[in-house]
């Protein structure tokens, strides 16, 4: 399929936002994760399929939020792993994406909070930028940046990201 990246993940991030309308938070979050993913696979020169289902993912991330809270009341990792799949796969396919790429997209959506065993380059960016959202948006104590940054990060771009994000301010005591 031939696709231009920044028209499929414009249109996709518009879906996505209509989806999360009225919760602007959700749609900050998703934003700034794609931003970080975007960011992470275009410095480690990943191959434009790769950049392209890693943006799609980044993108639809946390699609399982809602209908995890609607069922089971909250959005645990593991109800959005659940439940994020189904309504990823609907959304891409009336965009008309490729089957396989749904199938990886889907796959990311339903590991993203699984931190064992990443199977790719596109697993790890994704997993790579939630944490750099989610250590700023949960307050993360120092100690747990630095948990992060020994068993979750593994690209260069993600690792020199957080100490930009995060380290000048536990050196300078800020």
């Amino acid at each position: 399929m031939e696709y231009n990246i920044s028209e499929v993940i414009d249109r996709l991030t518009l879906a996505m936002m209509e989806y999360d309308k009225g919760d602007a938070m959700r749609i900050q979050h998703f934003i700034k994760v794609h931003r970080f993913a975007q960011l992470i696979a275009r410095c480690e020169h990943v191959d434009e399929h790769t950049q392209y289902v890693t943006e799609m993912a980044a993108v639809v991330h946390d699609i399982g939020i809602h209908p995890a809270e609607a069922k089971y009341g909250k959005s645990s990792g593991k109800y959005q792993e659940e439940l994020g799949p189904a309504p990823a796969r609907e959304m891409l396919t009336k965009m008309g994406i490729d089957k396989d790429d749904i199938d990886r997209v889907c796959y990311l959506v339903g590991h993203h909070h699984t931190y064992s065993n990443i199977d790719g380059t596109d697993y790890q960016i994704l997993v790579e930028a939630d944490f750099l959202v989610n250590l700023f948006e949960d307050n993360v104590p120092e100690h747990g940046v630095d948990t992060a940054l020994e068993r979750i990060f593994k690209t260069e771009t993600g690792k020199h990201l957080l100490q930009l994000q995060f380290k000048e301010k536990y050196v300078a005591g800020k």
